[in-house]
C-alpha cells in the first residue's frame, strides 16, 4: 500500500462522508490539512472569526441533514469555537471541528497557541480527542463522522498535533468507505402499549420535537396522524415537522414561543405523545401545570432523555422514523379507528377563537405586523434562520412554516449573533433556495463581519431587523429587579446605522418607519439580494414600549385582547 500524507488520508475521508465545504481559518498549526484541501474537491469559505465558522457548519448540517465541518488553527481558535461546539450539542447537530495544535513535545512546555482543547471541549462535544499517531487520522475521522451521527446526532472535535499532521502514512482511499450507524429500532411491546394508550385517549396529541426532523420523519408523522386523527403540536426544534396549515395542526405549547390556541388545547387533552422532544423549560413552564391531568408517552432514541426531567408514563428508546413506522403498521394491522371528530373540532374552535392580532397599522410597527408581511410576501419553500431574544419569541408564535428543514432556530443555547453565519451555512446548502434571516439589532452586530464572507464568495440573502434600539428581552427580565439598566444601546436618535455597516460591507440596506413600507420592502430585498448576489437587509424599527412587560405577557403589551387563563395560567411562567 502507497504512502501518502497522512492529511491527504483525512480529506479522503471527509469527501467520502458526504463534505463538498468546510468553513474555517487557516494559521500555522493547520496548515498541512489545508495544503491537503487544495489538493481536493471540498471548496472552503475562509471565515472572519472561528466562532462563525462554527455557525456556519451548522447552519448548513441543519439543512441538509449531513456532518457540518469548521476548522481552525491552535489556542484561541479553538476556544473560539466552544460556543458553536455548545450550540450544536445542545440542538443535535452533527458537526466535526478540527482545530491544529503545537508539536507533541512542546504540550507541556507551556508552548505558543497550545491550549488543551481536548479537555475544554468535552462538556460540549459528543466525543473529543487529540490525534496521537499518525496512522490513526484517517480511522478517528471515521469514528469522528459516525458518532456524530449515531443516536442523537451531536458535534465531535479533532486536535491535530502539526508533527503528527506533517507525516506520511500508508492509506487506499479506494477500499476505505464510512463506518455504518446503527438503526434505533422500537421494541414492539412498547410500541403495542403506546398505540393502546393513544386509542384509549378521548383527547391526545402528538407533541412533534426536533427529533422528528433529524429522523426525516415528518412524512410518517403526516400519516400517522391523519391514520389515527390525532392533533399534532410542535416544538420549536420541530416547528416544520407538520405543516401549520394541515387541519390536524394544533399549534405551540410553552411561555414564550407559544400561541394562546396551542396553549388551550395543550391545557384540554388527556394524552400526549411526544417524539424526539427533551420538554425543555421555555415550553414545559411549571411542571405541575404542564402534566396535570394527562399521561405521557416519550419516545427518544438517547435513553437518558427518558425520565430527565419527569417519568412519562410510557417509555419508548427509539429513532422517530422507525417508531411512527411500527405505530403505523401497528394501527393497520389492528383496523384502529377511533372517533375523533369531537376533539378535532374542539381544536379547530379553539384555533379561530384564540389568535393573536397582527395587523396593526400604528407607528411605531408594531412587530406582529412584519411577521404578518413576512408570512404573506415568502413562500412555503423558503428556508429562515433566527437566533434568540423577542423576535425569536414573535418568530415562534406568529411565523409559518409548512416544510422540515425550513426553519432554522438556536434552541437551547441562544447564542447571539448566529444568524449571519448560520444563513450562509443554509445558503451554502441550498444555493438555489431563498433564504431569510430574522434577526435584531444587537444580535445582529455580535457576529456582523461574516457579512464579509458572505459578500466574498457572492451568497445572497434576506436579512430582517426587527430594530427596538435596546435590548428587549433583558429589560423584561430586569422588570422584576425594578430596574432599567444598561440595556439601552443607542447614542443619537437610531444608534447604530446599520444600513451603512451593510454598505460598508458592499451589501445593501434599507430602514422602514411605516407599517406600510414593509411589504415593498421585503419585495425589494428579496430582488436585491438575487440581483447583486450579496445579503440585503431591512431594517424595521418597530416600538420601543413592546418589551416594558415579562415575557410572558407580550400578547398583552402589543394590545391583543387580554391573556386569559389559557396563556397558559400564571402558574406556568414558574
Amino acid at each position: 500500500m502507497a504512502k501518502i500524507p497522512c492529511m491527504d488520508a483525512v480529506v479522503s475521508v471527509l469527501a467520502s462522508e458526504g463534505v463538498d465545504i468546510a468553513f474555517g481559518c487557516p494559521g500555522a498549526a493547520i496548515l498541512p490539512l489545508y495544503a491537503a484541501l487544495r489538493r481536493s474537491e471540498i471548496r472552503h469559505l475562509i471565515v472572519r472569526h472561528e466562532e462563525g465558522a462554527t455557525h456556519m457548519a451548522d447552519g448548513w448540517a441543519r439543512t441538509n441533514g449531513r456532518v457540518g465541518v469548521a476548522i481552525g488553527t491552535s489556542g484561541p481558535a479553538g476556544t473560539n469555537m466552544i460556543t458553536g461546539l455548545y450550540t450544536a450539542h445542545a440542538d443535535s447537530i452533527p458537526m466535526v471541528c478540527v482545530t491544529g495544535q503545537a508539536p507533541t513535545g512542546k504540550l507541556h512546555q507551556e508552548a505558543f497557541q497550545a491550549v488543551d482543547i481536548v479537555e475544554i471541549a468535552k462538556p460540549v462535544t459528543k466525543w473529543a480527542v487529540q490525534v496521537k499517531e499518525a496512522a490513526q487520522a484517517p480511522w478517528i475521522f471515521r469514528e469522528a463522522f459516525r458518532i456524530a451521527r449515531s443516536g442523537r446526532p451531536g458535534p465531535v472535535l479533532i486536535d491535530l498535533p502539526i508533527d503528527v499532521a506533517r507525516q506520511e502514512i500508508e492509506w487506499d482511499a479506494s477500499i476505505d468507505a464510512p463506518l455504518p450507524v446503527p438503526l434505533i429500532e422500537p421494541h414492539p411491546p412498547r410500541v403495542e402499549r403506546a398505540l393502546d394508550m393513544l386509542l384509549a385517549a378521548e383527547r391526545p396529541l402528538i407533541l412533534a420535537g426536533g427529533g422528528v426532523i433529524i429522523s426525516e420523519a415528518a412524512g410518517l408523522l403526516r400519516e400517522v396522524a391523519e391514520t389515527l386523527r390525532v392533533p399534532v403540536q410542535v416544538t420549536l426544534m420541530g416547528k416544520g415537522a407538520f405543516p401549520e396549515d394541515h387541519d390536524l395542526f394544533a399549534g405551540m405549547t410553552g411561555i414564550q414561543t407559544t400561541q394562546r390556541w396551542g396553549n388551550a388545547s395543550f391545557l384540554e387533552s388527556d394524552l400526549v405523545l411526544a417524539l424526539g422532544a427533551r420538554f425543555g423549560d421555555r415550553h414545559t413552564g411549571d411542571l405541575e401545570t404542564y402534566r396535570d391531568g394527562r399521561k405521557f408517552i416519550h419516545v427518544d432514541i438517547e435513553p437518558t432523555q427518558l425520565g430527565r426531567v419527569f417519568g412519562p408514563d410510557l417509555g419508548v428508546v427509539s429513532d422517530a422514523g422507525p417508531f411512527l413506522a411500527a405505530l403505523l403498521a401497528a394501527a393497520r394491522k389492528r383496523g384502529a379507528d377511533s372517533d375523533r371528530r369531537p376533539w378535532i373540532e374542539r381544536v379547530r374552535e379553539l384555533r379561530e377563537t384564540l389568535p393573536r392580532r397582527d395587523d396593526f397599522d400604528t407607528v411605531p410597527i408594531k412587530a406582529p405586523r412584519v411577521f404578518r408581511e413576512i408570512n404573506e410576501f415568502f413562500g412555503p419553500d423558503t428556508y429562515f434562520v433566527t437566533a434568540i431574544g423577542l423576535y425569536q419569541i414573535w418568530s415562534g408564535q406568529f411565523q409559518k412554516v409548512f416544510k422540515p428543514r425550513h426553519y432554522q432556530v438556536c434552541g437551547q443555547a441562544g447564542p447571539l449573533g448566529w444568524e449571519i453565519p448560520a444563513a450562509i451555512g443554509v445558503k451554502s446548502a441550498r444555493p438555489d433556495a431563498e433564504v431569510v434571516g430574522v434577526v435584531g439589532d444587537y444580535s445582529f452586530q455580535f457576529l456582523v463581519e461574516e457579512l464579509a464572507v458572505a459578500a466574498q464568495y457572492d451568497i445572497p440573502f434576506v436579512l430582517i431587523m426587527l430594530n427596538n434600539e435596546y435590548l428587549g428581552l433583558i429589560r423584561q427580565a430586569e422588570i422584576g429587579y425594578d430596574m432599567n439598566y444598561e440595556v439601552d444601546i443607542h447614542y443619537d436618535q437610531h444608534g447604530t446605522d446599520n444600513v451603512k455597516i451593510m454598505e460598508a460591507y458592499g451589501c445593501s440596506g434599507r430602514r422602514v418607519f411605516e407599517p406600510g413600507e414593509v411589504a415593498d420592502a421585503l419585495a425589494w430585498a428579496s430582488k436585491e439580494a438575487r440581483r447583486t448576489s450579496r445579503p440585503v437587509l431591512v431594517e424595521v424599527m418597530i416600538e420601543r414600549e413592546a418589551n416594558t412587560a415579562h415575557g410572558l405577557s407580550i400578547a398583552k403589551v402589543n394590545e391583543f385582547e387580554p391573556v386569559p387563563e389559557v396563556e397558559y395560567r400564571d402558574a406556568i411562567a414558574g
